[in-house]
């Protein structure tokens, strides 16, 4: 996957490289129902994540793993192959949070990125506003999540290519 253009973590990146429409894969992730329990005890303490023989006969017929676990897996990802320390500002926010299908253990998920907008702040040139979709679709190639940001990414300073 090292040949994909948004997969190297130490890739240098300014906001003139993030070219709206383009979609990238940004890997795979996975929990594994250990982490998941921890997880869940920790930040979701819901039987549905913490109680194996509960969540065994509750709706989802076993356990299933914190959407802020989903979350937290994903930024993983996003952080490490999507942002550049270089020119990562921060994040007003986000809209449009989906759990769309429940998390099982050991699911692999794969993590896409698309590129809705990027513009230059017109009050800030130093720097754009880059929109992004983020896509989390599980090995039966279903969506389990999505999300869209907002990212304030710096300008490539003169004289850097």
């Amino acid at each position: 996957m090292t040949d994909l253009p948004f997969t190297d973590p130490n890739k240098v990146r300014y906001f003139e490289d993030y070219i709206e429409g383009e979609r990238h894969n940004l890997g795979v992730v996975s929990a594994s129902q250990d982490e998941m329990l921890t997880f869940a005890k920790s930040y979701d303490p819901q039987k549905i994540h913490t109680d194996p023989a509960w969540a065994a006969t509750g709706p989802f017929g076993g356990i299933i793993a914190s959407g802020w676990q989903t979350c937290g897996l994903m930024m993983k990802q996003f952080v490490a192959h999507y942002l550049s320390d270089a020119s990562s500002l921060s994040s007003p926010g986000i809209d449009n949070l989906k759990w769309l299908v429940p998390v099982r253990p050991d699911d692999q998920l794969e993590i896409f990125v698309t590129i809705t907008e990027a513009r230059r702040s017109k009050s800030k040139p130093d720097r754009g506003i880059v929109k992004s979709l983020v896509e989390v679709i599980n090995q039966d190639g279903v969506t389990v999540m999505t999300i869209a940001g907002v990212n304030l990414i710096a300008a490539r300073p003169e004289g850097i290519q």
